[in-house]
């Protein structure tokens, strides 16, 4: 048994606490296709246990990538920006395409993003859930994470600029409908030709 060398896991899932599962879940299942697993309004077992209500979600072969706990009298906080926290989590597409028709298809449900941005390595869509959770969708400029990650270790534009540059997804998805490749795409983003009319503010995400 190996008891020295540092063993890398991968993150499974994520628990969330929410006032309203209803709404976590209808909001998951539309934009990434989460699936019920386990739902329950009694989460804990035992003599005066409180009767939580818990789901459990997969959107892959994991038994389960997000649960959901129901805190009845959770309130948002208007002080979060100045609270230890969790910043955001993100769900990775395997290719551009992938993350641009599912821009397109979340815009009719009236989902849009908050920020969009190419940052070099990645082209990346922040949502906000239902509790007010920046939800990073993205896909791989590079088309894997060995280059990429290469490409955050070493580029000169990236460490001086790691937000990267701002764009607009409705100017991206008609340029690649037009035949644009998607390293066309991110040249041309770096170039600010999509640029949003209206410059994101980053502080949404805080």
């Amino acid at each position: 048994m190996n008891t020295a060398t540092i063993i890398h896991p991968r993150l499974q899932h994520l628990g969330m606490t929410t006032p309203n599962i209803d709404a976590m879940l209808s909001w998951y299942r539309t934009v990434l296709g989460m699936d019920l697993v386990h739902r329950t309004d009694a989460a804990v077992k035992g003599k005066g246990a409180p009767p939580l209500k818990a789901a459990w979600v997969t959107n892959d072969e994991q038994n389960h990538r997000l649960a959901f706990v129901e805190l009845p009298g959770l309130v948002a906080d208007d002080e979060k920006a100045h609270h230890q926290r969790l910043q955001h989590f993100a769900f990775e597409y395997r290719t551009l395409d992938e993350l641009l028709g599912t821009y397109a298809r979340l815009k009719t449900e009236g989902i849009v993003p908050v920020l969009c941005t190419d940052a070099g390595a990645q082209t990346a869509f922040y949502y906000i859930d239902p509790d007010h959770n920046s939800v990073e969708l993205n896909a791989d400029n590079y088309g894997d994470g060995w280059t990429s990650g290469e490409h955050l270790r070493h580029s000169p534009e990236f460490a001086n600029n790691p937000m990267g540059h701002f764009v607009d997804p409705d100017k991206l998805f008609a340029a690649r409908e037009a035949g644009a490749t998607p390293s066309q795409l991110s040249a041309r983003a770096w170039k600010d030709e999509f640029a949003p009319a209206m410059p994101y503010d980053p502080r949404v995400l805080l």
